[in-house]
């Protein structure tokens, strides 16, 4: 199999469990940068000013503190929004923290101090843990013989057990010992130490937090998705299908700068037949020496750029099968100067890479994105429908329900989660008859797309799912998986794949 990327090594997990048995088709070179030095960490977001730039300050509040105020907003993180400026300034002075700057500053400033403590309690209840996992491992020992006195019903009596629940929030019960998890956050299969009264859950590390449910208030039945043991076996030999991948990869420049990065990994694993990229963030002279270095395989590269702001946005389509025609944006020019939308049309579908905008920070385009983009868009792909059917995919920009984000209680006039912006998605597209896909086929499980870099959701995978393939009703039995790859890194998006029968 020849190579896609030829840059670095995996800078992503490849477990064994995610193996896809390869179809009978060549894997050409994708794109060469031979040139490019590491300069990207992934310690800093290179995405455009929005809000979802204060998407992680979704986080729990409710900690444990001895400054004089913190403990009034603990189990409240609506609180702190709802603060006077007055109010603001007071707590952060007693606290130590400058508080000068707008309302939104002093905010961010509180919630900021607020996750930092609450970051070095766990570091120091991680530390605690290990004491007692010791202690416990040797007082079990000498104590062995002690407990065969109790008879099996007797000490499973005596077993104090509690659900798996994050590190963060695990450290509001301390008072009740409850088990607490690493200093990162990340709990994995739980591990009893047993004394001569009760038997201690500790936790482990986890190396898959996608795999450890991470929801504010889950429902009675969901479940943490694993592509592990979710997705399904490959279709039988033979069986003529297509496989799409869609990506945000949040710069593509940066992302091929990336030390270690490498897409060979990710075309060999899962074989795709079209890769849609979305907020590419390329400039129209950036394209044509990208197309130069498309070789074998990949020949077929489909890109628009924004014109009205540089290096912002941007979509394309990559394939190894010839479209029938290549369209670019809606039509309308009021929605077309910034590349959100490329349309390739094939033998049984249309398949559209969009990018849809963001409501932005303060929610300045919130009218504009419900009243005028959504209805757009939905008026466009019905049109289409009459033809043949539609796959839409991309960043949507959408956590449409409770399910979909990590706290949705703290995050309703956040952009991506307000509750126009989740109507107007029911409305246009669900309500129309369009399919989500991965909805349809995971209907009780949390999974995510989007964690933000800036508190490192990814590690405690609080996420959003924001990344859709949404499909025309018509091919709704006709998908054999809608996955997220949740283990490639190297933006704060993660690829999701279909893969539809024909």
């Amino acid at each position: 199999m020849n190579q896609v990327f030829q840059l670095g090594h995996k800078a992503f997990v490849t477990p064994a469990g995610f193996a896809v048995t390869p179809r009978n088709f060549r894997i050409g070179t994708f794109v060469s940068f031979r040139a490019m030095k590491p300069k990207r960490h992934l310690a800093s977001s290179s995405k455009p000013a929005s809000s979802f730039d204060n998407m992680e300050d979704e986080k729990d509040i409710g900690v444990e503190s001895d400054e004089a105020g913190i403990q009034s907003v603990k189990d409240n993180p609506e609180r702190i929004e709802v603060m006077t400026v007055q109010e603001l300034r007071t707590i952060l002075r007693s606290i130590g923290v400058p508080a000068k700057g707008s309302k939104r500053d002093l905010v961010s400033a509180l919630k900021v101090y607020v996750e930092k403590k609450m970051e070095e309690e766990v570091s120091s209840i991680s530390a605690e843990i290990v004491s007692v996992k010791r202690k416990a491992n040797t007082k079990s020992i000498l104590g062995e013989r002690k407990a065969k006195k109790f008879s099996h019903e007797e000490h499973a009596q005596e077993i104090y057990s509690v659900p798996e629940v994050s590190a963060l929030q695990e450290s509001k019960r301390r008072a009740k010992k409850s088990p607490i998890g690493d200093e990162t956050g990340e709990v994995d299969a739980k591990a009893s130490v047993k004394t001569d009264k009760i038997s201690v859950t500790l936790p482990t590390v986890q190396s898959e937090p996608w795999t450890m449910l991470a929801h504010k208030k889950p429902q009675k039945g969901w479940i943490a998705y694993n592509p592990r043991t979710m997705r399904p076996p490959p279709l039988a030999e033979g069986t003529k299908s297509v496989k799409l991948l869609s990506w945000n990869v949040n710069g593509l420049r940066a992302l091929l700068k990336l030390e270690g990065f490498s897409v060979l990994q990710l075309a060999q694993r899962e074989n795709f037949d079209v890769l849609c990229l979305q907020e590419t963030k390329l400039q129209e002279k950036d394209v044509e020496s990208i197309k130069q270095c498309l070789l074998d395989g990949y020949e077929n590269s489909f890109w628009t750029c924004s014109a009205s702001k540089l290096g912002y946005s941007g979509t394309a389509i990559i394939s190894r099968i010839k479209p029938l025609s290549v369209t670019y944006g809606l039509g309308i020019s009021d929605h077309d100067s910034e590349g959100r939308l490329v349309r390739a049309e094939f033998d049984s579908f249309f398949l559209l890479s969009c990018y849809v905008p963001n409501s932005g920070d303060g929610l300045r385009r919130l009218s504009y994105r419900i009243t005028e983009w959504d209805p757009s868009l939905s008026s466009y792909v019905k049109e289409l429908e009459k033809k043949k059917p539609v796959i839409l995919t991309g960043d949507l920009n959408c956590a449409h329900q409770e399910i979909d984000i990590y706290n949705p209680a703290g995050n309703r006039r956040s952009a991506g989660f307000t509750d126009e912006e989740r109507q107007s998605f029911g409305a246009n597209f669900l309500s129309k008859g369009f399919v989500d896909t991965f909805r349809a086929q995971h209907p009780g499980v949390v999974g995510y797309t989007y964690w933000g870099y800036r508190h490192g959701g990814r590690k405690t995978n609080r996420g959003w799912r924001l990344d859709y393939f949404l499909v025309s009703e018509s091919l709704a039995d006709k998908f054999h998986d809608s996955s997220i790859l949740p283990d490639v890194t190297g933006s704060d998006h993660s690829p999701i794949g279909l893969i539809l029968k024909l």
